[in-house]
């Protein structure tokens, strides 16, 4: 699959704008981060992304198609969204919420099949939760319930995962458990991905590509160890930053990505 945005842009009804010619484009299994400060329009240009919002001007395309072409069921079996956990948490058992993601595949009316709960069992265990799978969603952490969530997208077959903030308010055992399980989806079963993250240092050990949001509505996009650079984050971010290589055996090539007081040095080199 190839994923386009062709010169997207973005106006609220009231005039403000806040997404401005927008491009890029992956082909799966690759993974793209996009990243910036609170506020530039990262979660906005998810909602664009897959049709929640319109764009004022430009358009999503995948394999050349525009996808207001494609049905709901085209669409939403090729894509699957992992919304963030927060305010997610349903009373629904765990194997029962991810079956939900089979939807796509089935009737209006019809019930979940074999195949179908197969599928779920499947993701469930992709993800490292099926241990997981009679108790309730409102009753695990904010970890289990990300991964669960992801499992319940991974349950349709999609070829991309669009993830908005996957690590967030995550203890760091569970941010690197949702770490693992993209790296392994993209290297074992050919899965791509779309991340919102305020992560850097992620960004930098699981990107092939970046999306970095700029002041004034710019934007930089390339590959990631390009483009995310001391000087574009510390812009991005508006706070000097250090990139920090480290040496480590069970994650190498990661990288510390570092806020520091600007006064107190040379700011960004």
């Amino acid at each position: 699959m190839i994923l386009e945005v062709d010169h997207g842009c973005f106006r609220y009804a009231d005039g403000r704008e806040v997404l401005r010619d927008i491009c890029f484009a992956l082909e799966t299994p690759a993974v793209m981060s996009i990243l910036g400060r609170n506020g530039a329009g990262k979660t906005t240009l998810l909602k664009c992304l897959l049709g929640f919002e319109r764009w004022t001007q430009g358009a999503t395309r995948i394999d050349g198609r525009d996808i207001r072409t494609l049905s709901a069921r085209e669409l939403w079996s090729r894509v699957g969204y992992v919304a963030q956990a927060r305010g997610a948490a349903l009373s629904f058992r765990v194997r029962d919420m991810v079956v939900l993601g089979r939807s796509v595949h089935l009737g209006l009316f019809a019930q979940p099949g074999r195949i179908d709960w197969r599928k779920a069992d499947e993701a469930m265990e992709a993800v490292g939760i099926s241990g997981l799978a009679q108790a309730r969603c409102d009753e695990i952490s904010g970890g289990e319930l990300q991964l669960a969530l992801i499992a319940r997208a991974l349950a349709a077959d999609p070829e991309l995962l669009v993830l908005d903030e996957p690590e967030s308010n995550l203890d760091y055992k569970n941010q690197l458990q949702v770490l693992k399980v993209l790296r392994a989806l993209k290297t074992d079963r050919g899965i791509g991905a779309v991340i919102n993250t305020h992560f850097p240092s992620h960004a930098l050990e699981l990107s092939d590509l970046s999306l970095i949001m700029l002041p004034q509505l710019r934007t930089v996009f390339g590959p990631t160890r390009e483009v995310m650079t001391e000087q574009t984050l510390s812009e991005s971010f508006g706070v000097a930053v250090r990139l920090v290589p480290e040496h480590l055996a069970e994650r190498p090539g990661f990288t510390s990505v570092i806020a520091v007081d600007a006064a107190q040095g040379s700011g960004p080199r």
